[in-house]
């Protein structure tokens, strides 16, 4: 694995307090690694409140054991991706978040949510940006015969997987990689980039607020 951008972490001391509010549809493995950043002091932030969208997804239970608010907003209840996300506005802004994080949000966002949040939201892709934009990313890479692939931490635009690239990770795809190898391999690293970016996109902000 090799970091593309950026090459050094920012030190904690050098970093922007955050107020974070992280959104998740899976087994919340992103989240977890966002909050074990956190408390290690890596990350100079702390992750306020967790939405999912699926109430049976795994990130539920880790947000149990570590502690952390966690809200059902399922999305089956929302006649539109621009309810959803006026009820995803409606939470967080009370909250006083500085930056939301997509951490496996396995839903494509609104134009609303992007203003409301403008440069404020981070997102993770399973892959080297900008290539294999959207879903099924790893089989894509795989099924183009690619030979190295990896991860990209970007904000959020309107266009999908679209907005500025801030940490992406390389990682070697094997002559007899499946999908089911080489997810694990791209998730790793990817707990490791999305600290990173986290605290850049913060960095961009404290500076554009200058």
């Amino acid at each position: 694995m090799a970091l593309i951008a950026p090459s050094v972490p920012i030190p904690a001391e050098h970093q922007t307090s955050l107020r974070l509010g992280v959104l998740a549809s899976g087994s919340g493995s992103n989240f977890e690694a966002v909050v074990a950043a956190c408390r290690r002091g890596d990350l100079r932030a702390e992750v306020v409140s967790l939405v999912v969208n699926n109430p049976d997804c795994g990130a539920t239970v880790r947000a149990g054991r570590l502690g952390v608010p966690c809200t059902v907003i399922n999305h089956r209840h929302f006649v539109s991706r621009e309810a959803l996300d006026e009820a995803l506005i409606a939470h967080f802004t009370p909250l006083a978040v500085d930056l939301l994080v997509m951490a496996g949000w396995m839903r494509i966002v609104s134009p609303l949510l992007c203003r409301s949040f403008r440069d404020r939201m981070v997102n993770i892709h399973p892959a080297l940006l900008p290539a294999f934009r959207g879903t099924r990313a790893i089989e894509r890479a795989l099924a183009a015969g690619v030979t190295i692939t990896g991860c990209t931490a970007h904000l959020v635009e309107e266009v999908v997987d679209g907005g500025r690239i801030l940490c992406q990770a390389a990682v070697v795809v094997q002559p007899d990689d499946t999908p089911a190898s080489l997810a694990p391999r791209i998730h790793a690293v990817e707990h490791r980039i999305l600290p990173s970016a986290i605290a850049l996109a913060g960095q961009l902000l404290t500076r554009a607020e200058a």
